[in-house]
């Protein structure tokens, strides 16, 4: 049994702080309510405590994530007995086992998944308050003894559960083993406490405490040291342990450290496609074995690679053991397949669903199903920042031969240079049609006719006091690297929409990056044209981090860039955000990005086509697209046309695969009026905000957060998207309640400067002084105070 203490930890720097105690106790609650989605992740994956439960607040967290916690090491969610609905809905809708959930009943949680335990409110103690003196506290009030010595019988075991010995605690010797996180006893034969090693050098590290069902005896769990726990010198006071993995484990290891050159076993750890072949070939012979005794004989065999594999990588039984814990804890599973070369067949193609194209459809008032509908994907920054952040670096120190690297590795193409320089060849241009050259220039045009409107023409000027005059100019960002995604879609909207501005604003240097064709290694021919009608200098032919990269920092032919733009994929986000942050690199960003999104505003008088046509222009983007529908007092039947209408248009539709599935995971979310439509559209800070509702103009004025809205029926986001002249790179993510889309100031900067006269230094230089004193900058004052008393505007003895 756990002790009944349960520490509470409500952020995770106070963890760093407590973690010896809280592996005493061997338990933990996450804070829920304070905690976020990310910091909850990383503690259940990486700290090694045997029960981690979450108290989950109502509403926070979406479903995917709940099950994510569950699948990733969270044991038990304890729910507030007010949220008992919450918990029926894990229950009943998600298939959650209700051992799992915990439902405070009279202010108790009882625990009845892996360790069956009750915890109090008052058992319930910040991780903050926690400390040695509690946690004697706790174990001394827990178990309790009848024997006339008044100790406590102790079984000692090791990190493995295989027992050490038979001994016995008396209450200053719990104490003691607390203070010290050692093994620490009552010696029966000295009558004093014994520090076990202190002596012999056989100490013990103290890793956890705990009773048994009776709370009438304690077992320590300890890492033994040296040679064993027994004064006989054998690891265990009942004799020396079978050899087994752990005893192979340990054999290994010495090997490790002590095996002469000459053995089999020093060769297999110093050379390991030896290693890896003998491992693949005694899984083939495992496969093959029949019987039990030549399948024993051959996991034998297979263990013992594997082992040395594990050994040779510093991974323990301890890191697999846990890996199989975390694994037992999973509520879903994956559907296991073999990979196709082990099952001798190519890989079978994903199976087409056949049934209906249909969003999913919630109320308002059904707090946890709009919680879900409005959750956004999981980004696992800190994953992808783990695969980023060595490709910067070595783009960084190795320049033009590492992004040649990586644009073999990753787009499958084989360059002699990374870089297409202006003019561009005629052989590039090869494809593109005067239809699309007409297209192309009618956006160009618009988007220029907006961004121009939006360039300041005059210097701002503003007279705070007589003879204080201060200004405000804008100056272009020198140099600008756009960046165009290749992806599943060719996109010269995205090149206009960025180098349009860019050329309006007139930056001195325009970068293109763009992945290569794997077809021919170059890029679409809309791109460069585009590309030459901004007066861009060069192409980068390369996609993702690498590309990111090499415009912050330059590579031998590809200047360094001051500010990067353009949307792109989590690596390329990841891969920016890491920039933005590197002193050495100096480049700013234009924003964070997420998957695309659309949410649509829709009444009963909306048209169903209309509707159903811009939810799927921007499910096609991708299946992580993000596709809400808000209705205000919709019909049964009007809900039922709308959902006909989506469906009809996919089939229709060439990326209809990719359509379905994000269509499966979108929804329609019904509304009973248009102001709690805005204020849920608000709440969301869509990237796209389509108004198909009557007088949408009257609306537009409720709408705090988004990234572009599109008024009225006839207005879908396609034209946004292309040839209206409003900018298309917008945020996305929720990112648009502190972000603005592109626009003509994205590419520039403002300076400030101010002339004051002998005037106005007499109408401010006082305050000047005066708060600068109360500052402590004499030098600041000084400044002023020199001047005043040379245009004599201050007594000769003014301190």
């Amino acid at each position: 049994m756990v002790l009944p203490i349960l520490p509470l930890i409500d952020d995770l720097a106070s963890w760093n702080s407590k973690k010896e105690y809280v592996s005493l106790v061997g338990q933990v609650l996450l804070d829920g309510s304070s905690l976020s989605n990310e910091e909850i992740l990383q503690f259940s994956k990486e700290e090694e405590v045997p029960l981690v439960a979450l108290s989950l607040p109502s509403g926070k967290f979406s479903d995917d994530e709940i099950i994510a916690f569950l699948n990733n090491g969270v044991s038990s969610l304890f729910i507030a007995s007010q949220d008992a609905k919450t918990a029926e809905h894990l229950v009943e809708q998600l298939n959650v086992p209700k051992e799992r959930v915990v439902v405070e009943e009279n202010g108790v949680f009882s625990n009845q998944f892996m360790v069956k335990q009750k915890f109090s409110q008052d058992k319930i103690v910040s991780i903050k308050k926690l400390s040695k003196d509690m946690l004697t506290k706790e174990v001394l009030g827990e178990v309790r003894t009848d024997r006339p010595d008044g100790l406590y019988t102790t079984l000692v075991v090791d990190q493995y559960e295989r027992c050490l010995g038979l001994v016995y605690s008396s209450k200053k010797s719990i104490a003691k083993a607390i203070d010290l996180g050692r093994g620490v006893y009552y010696s029966r034969s000295r009558n004093e406490i014994w520090i076990k090693g202190e002596t012999s050098g056989n100490g013990q590290k103290l890793l956890q405490i705990s009773t048994d069902c009776d709370s009438d005896a304690l077992k320590f769990i300890v890492e033994q040291e040296n040679v064993g726990f027994c004064h006989l010198e054998t690891m265990s006071c009942f004799g020396e342990f079978k050899h087994g993995l752990v005893g192979l484990e340990s054999l290994l290891k010495q090997r490790l450290q002590d095996a002469p050159e000459e053995s089999y076993t020093r060769r297999l750890f110093n050379d390991s496609a030896l290693l890896d072949a003998k491992i693949k070939e005694e899984a083939e012979e495992l496969t093959e074995a029949k019987g039990k005794k030549e399948l024993s004989w051959e996991a034998a065999d297979l263990f013992y690679f594997a082992l040395a594999k594990l050994v040779a990588n510093d991974v323990s039984l301890k890191d697999v053991e846990n890996n199989l814990n975390m694994k037992h804890l999973k509520v879903t599973r994956r559907k296991g397949d073999a990979k196709p070369k082990f099952v001798g067949q190519p890989k079978a193609e994903e199976e087409k669903l056949t049934g209906p194209i249909h969003l999913d459809v919630v109320k308002a008032s059904d707090k946890v199903g709009v919680q879900k509908a409005l959750s956004r994907p999981i980004q696992k920054t800190s994953e992808i920042m783990h695969l980023v952040n060595p490709i910067i670096e070595n783009v960084r120190d190795k320049g033009n031969s590492a992004l040649l690297e990586y644009t073999e590795k990753f787009d499958g193409v084989k360059l002699s240079n990374p870089v297409l320089n202006a003019p561009f060849p005629e052989e590039y241009f090869e494809g593109l049609t005067e239809e699309m050259k007409e297209a192309l220039d009618l956006s160009i045009e618009n988007v220029r006719k907006f961004h121009a409107a939006q360039l300041p023409t005059e210097t701002l000027e503003v007279e705070t006091q007589p003879g204080v005059l201060c200004s405000r100019f804008p100056r272009p960002i020198e140099k600008v690297g756009l960046y165009i995604p290749g992806g599943t879609a060719i996109l010269p909207s995205t090149a206009l929409m960025l180098g349009v501005p860019a050329q309006v604003a007139q930056c001195k240097e325009i970068v293109f990056a763009s992945p290569p064709r794997k077809s021919d290694g170059k890029v679409s021919p809309e791109v460069v044209y585009v590309a030459e009608k901004v007066g861009a200098s060069k192409i980068v032919l390369a996609g993702g981090a690498q590309a990111v990269a090499a415009m912050a920092y330059g590579t031998e032919t590809i200047p360094k860039v001051d500010k990067i733009l353009g949307p792109g994929n989590q690596f390329v986000t990841a891969a920016k955000m890491y920039v933005q942050n590197d002193t050495q690199a100096l480049c700013s960003i234009d924003m964070p990005a997420g998957p695309s999104e659309v949410l649509v505003i829709a009444d009963e008088d909306a048209d169903v086509d209309f509707v159903a046509s811009d939810l799927l222009s921007q499910a096609e983007h991708g299946i992580d697209s993000q596709v809400i529908l808000v209705g205000v007092n919709l019909s049964e039947k009007k809900i039922q046309e709308i959902q006909d209408a989506v469906h009809n248009q996919a089939l229709q539709l060439p990326r209809v695969d990719i359509v379905r599935k994000c269509i499966a995971h979108s929804t329609i979310v019904l509304c009973d009026g248009y102001e709690e439509a805005l204020e849920m559209s608000n709440q969301y800070a869509p990237e796209h905000l389509i108004l198909q509702i009557a007088n949408a103009n009257d609306y537009v004025k409720l709408v705090d957060n988004a990234g572009s809205v599109f008024v009225g029926a006839y207005t879908p986001e396609s034209c946004g998207d292309y040839s209206s002249g409003t900018n298309h790179t917008l945020p996305t993510y929720g990112y648009a309640r502190q972000y603005s889309g592109a626009n003509t100031a994205t590419f520039q900067k403002f300076i400030t400067a101010q002339n004051i006269t002998p005037e106005g230094l007499e109408n401010i230089g006082r305050a000047v002084m005066c708060v600068a004193k109360k500052e402590g900058l004499d030098g600041h004052r000084n400044a002023v105070k020199i001047r005043m008393s040379k245009l004599g505007l201050i007594p000769k003895d003014f301190q």
